[in-house]
């Protein structure tokens, strides 16, 4: 199954995916960089950099937990907390997802399957995952 992200909601998207790679399917996600947060600009850059700079209180110094910052990885980070991925089955299910920022010239002239449950339709506020990415520092 190829999507194209372009125009779709992150959580509508990441909701379908995570429920078609619980099923054994294989998800390919192409365009990442145009998928839509909703949401007002500031308030969504505040809960990325939040994540990113995200450090340990007892150990401000610690090196983890690691959170993405291109796109594609977002995505990816999504789709992984809708599953249940400290089990076999969470991590087999994961393993069958690949996001690609842009359309890789092995996808370029596949056959896309549509989300119509996930398009961007008339919401007020929005910002692309790939502004978001850039604000965040990612070259992509």
């Amino acid at each position: 199954m190829i999507i194209d992200g372009e125009g779709c909601v992150l959580g509508r998207l990441a909701s379908i995916t995570s429920k078609n790679l619980l099923e054994g399917e294989e998800v390919v996600i192409i365009n990442a960089e145009k998928i839509m947060l909703t949401g007002n600009k500031d308030w969504a850059y505040a809960k990325y950099k939040q994540r990113v700079d995200r450090a340990s209180i007892s150990n401000p110094r610690d090196l983890g937990p690691k959170y993405p910052r291109r796109p594609d990885d977002i995505f990816r980070r999504t789709v992984r907390g809708m599953l249940p991925f400290k089990k076999a089955k969470g991590k087999t299910a994961y393993k069958g997802l690949k996001a690609f920022v842009g359309v890789p010239a092995e996808y370029a002239d596949a056959e896309l399957t549509a989300v119509p449950e996930a398009e961007y339709k008339d919401l007020k506020k929005g910002i692309e995952l790939g502004e978001i990415s850039k604000l965040l520092g990612a070259t992509f």
